[in-house]
């Protein structure tokens, strides 16, 4: 069975670039370009499941499911709501009720319903500028969820990390909502204040982070080149893989290789995914023709295979850097460079996102996104929710997992609490030896405090209240950008040459 495009989309990440405009449905973002120019992935008549149908035969089936013996109840519930219940109710909120209530029942986060309303919202936003505060969302364990936040956005330089969880959105909560009414609540303006309630793995109280929202990136690769030993290293990173992301990364390969390069790394920490397309575009390069790049499998076990048409690998080593906010796109980059290429892994497990949806309008302006396929490795293992796992496991520095300092109450000698814990993380990282890192402000953490508020010319008191917690965090985010700190992009180049 053949893919081809115009009548299947893959969504390989539900990913949402908040706030930006246009909409890449599942593989892309929700970022620039119009529907039309979305690079999509469909099935052919050969499989028996709606997704391999055309767009006439689905428009079709959706018409004739109308006198389905198995509707009856459905119509009967409809009819005594309408013409008993105590109050007048609308008739399109309870069709519109009836479409989520079926989608709820699957308990699949990446299939949902997005209404009329919600598409001409969506809509107008292709044809906006691309401002929000740049980050992608999911919806797991009916939470939304952070993804990861797009390379130098607001999301990220506010502090948002993969696995936030957002609970509420300048004080309203988004419990109940789903994945698209929540975004709507989220993006906004250049210049404009969003305050995110999050609720951080590892940390017990919910953070509360202010970010101002503003233009997006557009970039999707960098490139560079480091000398480590007197070899040289290509780096090229992506941040997420948009339409042009494949041209941009042959570009710079290209470049890289004309300029001596002698190993590559392949940097896609923090990508939450995109096209599917420019993912496998990227891997033709590397991927010799008898291994799969990445298998598509539907609900009757029936697998189509992708096959680059190449016959060797690079004469060069490759690593691939990956982390937790690695997702979709960027996972089948780094299982295929590793089961098809032998290609280390290095970094921290991915987020695990292995399913694939097609969007389905309802001919009246709604769109149903609806989960068809599960994609699949070069070996054939599923690594959704699971997530795959690196073959040289790095952390960064322990003050790269660290917090804002959200200060209600000054902190002072003798408390005990995480938010002191998290402190103390900071003034390590910075060289402030705060004596300990349990979360109990000691003599020596005060010590340290006063250190540190000295170097950042604040009054010494040993305290952190909302000031020295704000210059923490500036002195920790500087310290996280230094390259020279990158302690997984230095086991990455260490790995090409060993």
């Amino acid at each position: 069975m053949n893919i081809k495009p115009r009548y299947v989309v893959l969504f390989l990440a539900l990913a949402v670039l908040l706030g930006a405009a246009g909409s890449y449905i599942g593989l892309e973002y929700f970022g620039g370009g119009s529907n039309e120019q979305s690079q999509e992935q469909y099935a052919n008549t050969e499989a028996e499941n709606f997704g391999s149908l055309t767009e006439e035969q689905q428009k079709e089936v959706i018409e004739n499911m109308g006198g389905d013996a198995d509707l009856k109840k459905v119509e009967q519930a409809y009819s005594v709501i309408e013409e008993n219940y105590l109050e007048e109710v609308d008739k399109q909120t309870l069709v519109e009720g009836a479409v989520q209530g079926m989608l709820d029942t699957l308990e699949d986060p990446y299939s949902v319903y997005m209404d009329q309303e919600t598409m001409e919202q969506f809509n107008q936003t292709i044809e906006s500028s691309f401002q929000g505060i740049g980050a992608e969302v999911s919806m797991v364990n009916d939470k939304v969820t952070i993804v990861a936040p797009i390379k130098g956005s607001p999301a990220e330089e506010a502090g948002l990390k993969p696995n936030d969880q957002i609970l509420t959105v300048d004080g309203e909560s988004v419990e109940g909502l789903d994945l698209y009414e929540a975004v709507l609540k989220i993006r906004g303006e250049k210049g404009t204040e969003v305050t995110l309630e999050v609720e951080r793995p590892g940390v017990s109280e919910p953070l509360s982070i202010d970010i101002t929202r503003d233009d997006i990136p557009l970039e999707t690769v960098y490139s560079d080149m480091k000398t480590v030993d007197g070899k040289k290293a290509g780096v090229i990173e992506i941040t997420s893989f948009s339409e042009k992301t494949s041209d941009e990364f042959h570009t710079a390969l290209e470049k890289l290789e004309k300029d001596g390069m002698e190993g590559l790394v392949i940097d896609v920490r923090g990508n939450p995914g995109g096209l599917f397309t420019d993912v496998q575009e990227i891997l033709k390069e590397f991927i010799p023709k008898d291994k799969p790049i990445v298998q598509v499998e539907d609900r009757s076990g029936e697998k189509t295979e992708y096959y680059s048409e190449i016959t060797e690998k690079k004469d060069y080593p490759v690593t691939v850097l990956m982390d937790e906010g690695s997702a979709s796109a960027s996972e089948i980059l780094a299982a295929t460079m590793n089961e098809a290429g032998g290609y280390d892994l290095v970094g921290t497990k991915s987020f695990g996102k292995g399913t694939v949806q097609q969007a389905i309008p309802m001919g009246d302006g709604s769109t149903i996104k609806l989960t068809l396929f599960k994609w699949l490795t070069p070996e054939g293992n599923w690594i959704h929710e699971k997530g795959i796992e690196p073959t040289v496991e790095v952390k960064q520095p322990e003050y790269f997992y660290t917090n804002p300092v959200d200060i209600e109450d000054t902190l002072t000698y003798n408390d005990n609490n995480e938010k002191v814990k998290n402190v103390q993380e900071m003034l390590k990282g910075l060289g402030h030896d705060p004596g300990r890192t349990d979360g109990y402000f000691s003599k020596e953490t005060e010590k340290a405090v006063k250190a540190f508020q000295k170097d950042a010319d604040l009054e010494a008191t040993g305290e952190v209240d909302e000031k020295t917690g704000g210059k923490l965090e500036e002195a920790i985010i500087e310290q996280v950008r230094d390259e020279a700190n990158d302690k997984q992009m230095d086991k990455a180049v260490e790995v090409l040459f060993e």
